[in-house]
């Protein structure tokens, strides 16, 4: 087992804010988030955004001093159901509470079904600089058997206008191993939106959550073997158009790379604030790291976002799991994490992790340079069986 925590190696990380707005127009049969469809029109916004703001002031507490909030991710749910006049009292609310570095990354989901430019153009005067747009598909069939209220036409129209408005940073959504489809058809989706010119895709394989509709009436989906295809294909597409792969579904071309989620693969800290959302928060003084979980149905949360019952859970996370929970993050990132980093944000030393690693080391599923250790190719696509030596 890894070694106890050690008095003053464990320091404060980098801060983030999560925000969680769970509507959208229609629940996708794959979508195992904690989303909620609604008619956008019923949505209580007002009523909301107040709850946001305890939930923030009563965090604040458990966050003791003050921090520069390094990013903020609005996701859903579709947050770009809420109005720019909506998205301008939080930013601005939080930036009353916190510090923000002047270089912050505020990032917001959108759904190209939801797009219209006055709206995306308010998001962009109250302060979002990165959009996150979920297409998933550019093929009209793929999208209807997903789901999806939006058209091939609108997400590209939906991208183009985002450029028009001065956002620099795009990360697009796609998913591959869809319902019936080729690898032909795969790397269409992918050159597609190479076309559009993102700094940032988001390319991962659809898989059957529990609790979903395609999870209890299974669509029929590619082989195995030509979801490999698809998979090698796109990746050599992606590396040929410059993006390169820094996490297990992440591509950026340079200076691209998604800072909030780089947050959460270092083990960094984060406030998570709204229906459902989840914090971590370190205490160096004490050594103790704490993770909060709020209530997911929204009335709930509405119901006690202001009061003592607001926290569906409150944790602090246990010395045996801390490696663990650290792996399971930084193993996600190509680059691996360097050694000084895992003792900073677990306030443990090196020796035991090494130690418990040997078997994947000399098995190649890891690789050591220095003080920097990573995963092999192979290694990535078998993080599982690395993170066994530290399950109970």
């Amino acid at each position: 087992m890894p070694d106890a925590p050690t008095s003053g190696r464990l320091t404060a990380p980098p801060l983030g804010i999560y925000v969680h707005l769970p509507w959208c127009v229609r629940k996708c049969p794959y979508c195992d988030f904690n989303s909620h469809a609604r008619n956008p029109a019923l949505i209580p916004e007002a009523a909301y955004v107040e709850a946001l703001t305890a939930d923030l002031r009563q965090d604040l507490a458990l966050l003791g001093a003050p921090r520069p909030v390094h990013s903020v991710f609005f996701g859903g749910g579709t947050p770009s159901l809420f109005t720019p006049e909506a998205i301008a009292e939080l930013i601005a609310m939080l930036r009353r509470h916190l510090p923000f570095a002047p270089d912050a990354e505020i990032t917001i989901e959108a759904n190209p079904g939801t797009f219209e430019q006055a709206r995306f153009a308010g998001y962009r005067a109250a302060g979002v600089n990165r959009l996150s747009v979920g297409i998933q598909s550019f093929n009209e069939a793929h999208l209807r058997a997903l789901g999806r209220i939006h058209s091939a036409g609108e997400a590209i129209a939906a991208v183009q206008s985002a450029r028009e408005l001065g956002f620099a940073h795009l990360n697009l959504d796609l998913m591959y191993g869809l319902p019936g489809q080729t690898p032909d058809e795969a790397l269409a989706d992918l050159a597609q939106a190479i076309a559009l010119a993102p700094d940032h895709i988001s390319h991962y394989q659809l898989t059957l959550e529990p609790n979903t509709p395609f999870a209890q009436r299974p669509p029929v989906l590619p082989a195995d073997e030509a979801i490999g295809r698809m998979e090698r294909r796109c990746r050599t597409h992606l590396a040929r158009a410059g993006f390169r792969r820094y996490e297990v579904s992440a591509f950026a071309r340079p200076g691209g790379a998604c800072r909030h989620n780089l947050n959460y693969w270092t083990f960094g800290d984060y406030l998570g604030i709204g229906a459902g959302a989840h914090g971590k928060l370190t205490d160096a003084a004490s050594g103790q790291i704490l993770r909060t979980r709020k209530h997911s149905h929204p009335q709930r949360y509405l119901a006690t976002a202001a009061g003592a019952e607001r926290l569906a859970e409150q944790t602090c996370v246990p010395a045996r799991a801390l490696t663990l929970e650290f792996l399971m993050n930084a193993l996600r990132l190509t680059d691996g994490f360097r050694l000084a980093l895992y003792a900073r944000r677990t306030g443990l030393g090196p020796a035991a992790l090494l130690t418990a690693l040997a078997p994947a080391l000399t098995g190649g599923l890891l690789r050591l340079q220095g003080d920097t250790l990573a995963p092999t190719r192979r290694g990535l696509a078998l993080t599982n069986e690395i993170l066994l030596a530290f399950m109970d």
